[in-house]
């Protein structure tokens, strides 16, 4: 049996995605600023974002799509248990797939980077669509999640067989109930 089990993990992230909310909203360089960012976009060689210095438009809607997704979550996790781990278990490894894609995404493509493509020896950068989200802002929060998420799905595995055994247990108290 897992120590903290994962909603407790869930709720924990739902309550990081309400606060990195609150920060987007009223002051974006507070993340910017952070020891954490810092250290990954160095060790990745990945640039540190001058447009999150200030609040904007961009930032302050991340920042309520960040809050829906927090409240959303928190809601979720407080599921009944059955339900909740039907949820969940389809949950965790949707998101677990799309930070793992982002944050490798960020670094595989960064400018330099494996699969970045460049147009002459000088190595100059073709602009994409993407080159936005090639920051060690995007990248700390993919892999953060990542990591959280990685550790909802182990737990919820741990957790999976207890679990269905109580569900099993409540039904057959139900249905001798009924009889």
């Amino acid at each position: 049996m897992a120590i903290i089990s994962a909603t407790s993990i869930i709720r924990s992230l739902s309550l990081f995605h309400l606060t990195i909310s609150y920060y987007l909203i009223t002051s974006p360089s507070t993340i910017t600023d952070q020891n954490l960012v810092w250290i990954f976009g160095e060790a990745m060689g990945l640039p540190h974002p001058t447009s999150l210095m200030n609040r904007s438009g961009p930032t302050a809607f991340l920042g309520v799509v960040l809050a829906l997704l927090g409240i959303s979550d928190f809601t979720a996790a407080s599921l009944s248990e059955e339900v909740s781990a039907f949820y969940w278990g389809s949950q965790a490894p949707v998101r677990l797939l799309f930070f793992f894609a982002l944050t490798g995404y960020t670094y595989v493509f960064k400018s330099g980077g494996l699969g970045a493509a460049a147009t002459s020896e000088a190595d100059d950068h073709i602009t994409g669509a993407g080159d936005e989200l090639k920051n060690s802002v995007v990248f700390t929060w993919g892999f953060l999640e990542m990591m959280c998420w990685f550790w909802v799905f182990v737990t919820l595995r741990d957790e999976r067989k207890e679990v269905m055994a109580r569900v099993s247990r409540k039904r057959e108290a139900e249905e001798n109930r009924l009889r």
